[in-house]
């Protein structure tokens, strides 16, 4: 039987669910925007995680954490971009390399860290909202972060399509060779985007194990870096898309935690699946359309470019 507790904790679970998928998401959706394919999200976001949660816990301070593991993603990037954008190597296979080498060396970093904890990521409190029923605990109860999230979805989705910057980015994304020939930095705008999508891939990861679950434990980002990238694609690289797609995973992820108190005569071990089922799925369904696929994919993603 549904309550209105069950409900309201379902609902809020699954913004904090949603949110390292929505800060992961819109940096590796920038990054491709510039024609740059970076299959190494899952690597980049380990990496955060158990930088940041080492950082907090040596220093006390959440704050250095978050700046910690923003910066591991950046340097994960860095080593991405030099070998793909100065070496010219191939995008797929680097960034699988990357995910492997983020998967072992995280592993290693984190090996005195198991078994230890943080305090969570405070929630802010808004007087008198919060105590709005219903509304308060849904919407004026939660960390910086699930509010960050939402609000990078917008100033990145208003980037793109208002600024020069957002133009130049994706005139690179379409036809590097026509954006150098009219005198725009090709290379040096997708280390640009490479960077800044390992920073919000680092602190994807950090989010969670400094507000989801506020400790390290190996593989915790359970695939959450390949989602992140397929939700790119579910948005058709939209930003609105991500935030959506995010949530929707965010909810069908809670529902194996929630659905014996929802009264769901599943087995745990299918609802632990049925994220991921889910997100095949429509991945599928929307492939169907090449049309619908095709209408935002940048013309260069995956492609090198040497300036003449």
């Amino acid at each position: 039987m549904m309550t209105t507790e069950l409900l309201i904790a379902f609902l809020a679970s699954t913004a904090g669910a949603a949110t390292p998928l929505v800060v992961a998401s819109m940096g590796e959706l920038v990054t491709e925007r510039s024609g740059v394919l970076n299959l190494g999200m899952e690597g980049m976001m380990l990496i955060g995680a158990v930088v940041g949660f080492g950082v907090t816990l040596g220093t006390g301070s959440m704050i250095a954490g978050l700046l910690a593991a923003a910066a591991a993603g950046m340097l994960m990037s860095l080593i991405f971009g030099f070998l793909v954008l100065t070496l010219q190597t191939n995008q797929v296979a680097t960034g699988l390399a990357l995910t492997l080498f983020g998967i072992g060396a995280s592993a290693f970093i984190g090996q005195g860290f198991v078994g230890q904890t943080v305090a969570p990521m405070p929630h802010l409190h808004f007087p008198l909202l919060s105590e709005i029923p219903f509304i308060g605990p849904l919407l004026f109860r939660f960390d910086a972060m699930v509010y960050a999230s939402v609000a990078l979805v917008v100033v990145i989705g208003w980037m793109l399509a208002r600024t020069r910057l957002g133009l130049i980015i994706r005139a690179v994304g379409e036809s590097p060779h026509s954006a150098h020939a009219i005198g725009f930095p090709v290379i040096g705008l997708r280390y640009g985007t490479v960077l800044f999508g390992g920073a919000l891939a680092g602190l994807g990861g950090a989010y969670l194990s400094l507000a989801l679950t506020p400790m390290w434990v190996e593989g915790m980002t359970a695939g959450r870096g390949w989602i992140a990238l397929a939700q790119v694609v579910f948005a058709t690289w939209k930003p609105r898309g991500v935030l959506v797609g995010a949530y929707l995973f965010g909810g069908v992820t809670m529902l194996q935690f929630h659905g014996q108190g929802m009264g769901l005569a599943i087995p745990s071990e299918f609802l632990s699946m049925l994220p991921y089922v889910a997100t095949i799925v429509v991945l599928v369904i929307i492939c169907r359309n090449p049309q619908t696929i095709l209408l935002n994919k940048p013309m260069s993603l995956g492609q090198n470019f040497k300036p003449d």
